[in-house]
């Protein structure tokens, strides 16, 4: 008989210890998972769409971690190096999975860095959304991404390096440019969710098996299935395959209708 495997996130021991037997289960909104999410100071769009794709009673808590100035390498690193302190504070809420909500800062800074330094100040089991994205693209079986950014061109060429360094050809690549200022940066937020039927249609190519919406502050999730209806093809963003992601480690299976293939089918 094989050994039984504990189930995944926080024990109850952890949780209430031995003075609140009778509720060491209990959580009155994450009763089924708890998901801590560490984001950009300036991102105002991952909250909101984590909170629309959750299935009840599955609660999210967020901790920010300092973003300012322009997009450069120097302003992802100083922004990664407040992970340490938004994990801790994380830990504290009893979560069951941390995820890093940055696509670009989890390309800049090695994700593996920002997982172990996830893990080390909280105990608590780490996903950042770049490795999130590249469990999505395994989970769809793709070999060629078509990929569309928010993003300054530095960045776009560190993306489209890390997606070919993991065994990926980019077929197309398009990006926005936004960030060569602090207002650029926070006017991703802001681009209209309806742009990105025309940018889906530029960048998509006959040989791409998957269509990659890469930014956690470009609000995507609600035009994912007109998207995927247009091309025909999966469509994947960073705040889908993140969430996707952190509910598969927490050990849910929902398959959750309206955002995409990917929650619908695996």
């Amino acid at each position: 008989m094989s050994e039984k495997k504990d189930a995944p996130g926080i024990s109850p021991q952890q949780i209430a210890g031995k003075t609140m037997k009778a509720v060491q289960m209990y959580s009155p909104y994450g009763y089924r998972a708890k998901i801590g999410l560490i984001v950009p100071s300036t991102n105002t769009v991952n909250e909101p769409e984590f909170n629309m794709m959750a299935p009840h009673g599955v609660s999210i808590h967020s901790a920010r971690i300092m973003l300012l100035g322009k997009a450069t390498e120097e302003s992802y690193i100083k922004m990664g190096e407040e992970t340490s302190r938004a994990a801790a504070e994380l830990g504290t809420a009893e979560v069951d999975v941390i995820a890093w909500g940055c696509t670009s800062g989890s390309v800049v800074v090695p994700a593996s860095q920002l997982e172990a330094q996830i893990v080390e100040a909280s105990g608590i089991q780490a996903v950042t959304t770049i490795n999130a994205v590249l469990a999505a693209l395994d989970a769809l079986g793709a070999k060629c991404v078509a990929l569309g950014t928010p993003y300054v061109d530095f960045v776009n060429q560190a993306e489209v390096q890390f997606l070919e360094d993991a065994g990926y050809e980019v077929t197309s690549m398009y990006g926005l440019e936004l960030g060569e200022t602090q207002e650029e940066r926070r006017g991703i937020g802001r681009v209209p969710p309806e742009s990105l039927f025309r940018l889906v249609r530029h960048i998509d190519r006959p040989e791409a098996d998957v269509i990659f919406l890469s930014c956690t502050n470009l609000a995507t999730v609600e035009m994912i299935a007109e998207l995927e209806e247009e091309v025909g093809k999966p469509v994947i963003t960073s705040n889908q395959a993140t969430f996707w992601h952190s509910l598969r480690s927490a050990g849910l299976r929902d398959k959750i209708e309206g955002f995409g293939s990917l929650l619908e089918e695996h």
